[in-house]
């Protein structure tokens, strides 16, 4: 566990691509896909608000800040400390990653004001949130048996799966099986900081191939949920690309047969030789039986 005190979670408009990110140009990031334990709400006002009495993953992101930084943020927020009228109070609470945890600062609504609130936010994350409300299309990064068109194509949506597919790479994670079901685990994402990598296609799909996705990947029975990852598409790098990491992530164990079939299938003669072979050692050293 990571106790310093310098880290701030960040869950709103202070996340990337958000209206106040600029606030953070000084801070280091430490983590993309972060989450703590609470509930995550729309105020009407353009911004979310964070409560701690609920028991949900509310994911954000986590930065290294000086004290400077931190002070902006407080303004941001309207936070001074000991002033009984503040909207929200910032407090230190553990936030975990995909490989560590961090006690972080987080500003937190006052329970005072939790009765203008709405219902929670749909996926508990607002980046999340704020495109799926208006969205038209999206570059999506397939990384498992999505790379292979067989299963998408028997569905009757490779129409929508066939424009603009590219190869993209994505740096600062590593390709596991961490979705354990009865028949073998399934694929995932896992952020490191580590210096490895995930290579897969990128579709540009449409808001009809959305539904599609979600219930292929399990997003309505929260197995998987949607996130947004800088995909390296031939040395450009592009923001905001859809992609699905597992929940609540679990040590890899082998796919079964004809998952691990489509996986390969789909990353032939597509993605680099390197990585093709690195998908094959990786199954080997599971115990996978080709």
């Amino acid at each position: 566990m990571n106790n310093r005190e310098d880290y701030v979670f960040v869950y709103g408009t202070l996340r990337k691509n958000q209206t106040n990110h600029a606030l953070l140009k000084n801070a280091v990031l430490i983590s993309e896909q972060a989450k703590i334990i609470g509930g995550l709400y729309d105020t009407g006002h353009g911004y979310p608000a964070l409560l701690l009495n609920d028991n949900l993953n509310v994911f954000g992101e986590i930065y290294q800040v000086n004290k400077e930084t931190l002070n902006s943020l407080d303004v941001l927020e309207g936070y001074e400390e000991g002033r009984e009228s503040n909207l929200y109070y910032r407090c230190k609470k553990e936030v975990t990653t995909d490989e560590d945890t961090y006690t972080c600062w987080g500003y937190v609504l006052d329970e005072r004001h939790e009765k203008s609130l709405g219902e929670a936010i749909p996926f508990q994350d607002w980046n999340v949130h704020q495109w799926f409300k208006s969205f038209t299309h999206v570059y999506y990064f397939a990384y498992g048996s999505c790379m292979d068109t067989e299963r998408i194509e028997k569905a009757g949506m490779i129409e929508h799966f066939s424009k603009e597919v590219k190869i993209g790479k994505l740096d600062g994670y590593r390709f596991a099986y961490s979705f354990p079901q009865p028949d073998g685990a399934r694929a995932d994402i896992i952020e490191t900081n580590s210096n490895e990598f995930v290579e897969g296609i990128v579709y540009s799909l449409p808001k009809e191939a959305i539904n599609y996705l979600f219930q292929r990947e399990g997003v309505y029975s929260h197995n998987y949920r949607p996130t947004f990852v800088n995909v390296d598409i031939n040395g450009e790098l592009v923001e905001q690309v859809l992609t699905f990491t597992v929940i609540d992530k679990k040590p890899s164990t082998a796919p079964p047969e004809h998952y691990a079939t489509e996986i390969l299938r789909g990353a032939q003669g597509r993605v680099s030789t390197e990585y093709f072979q690195k998908l094959n050692r990786q199954l080997f050293d599971l115990g996978y039986k080709f």
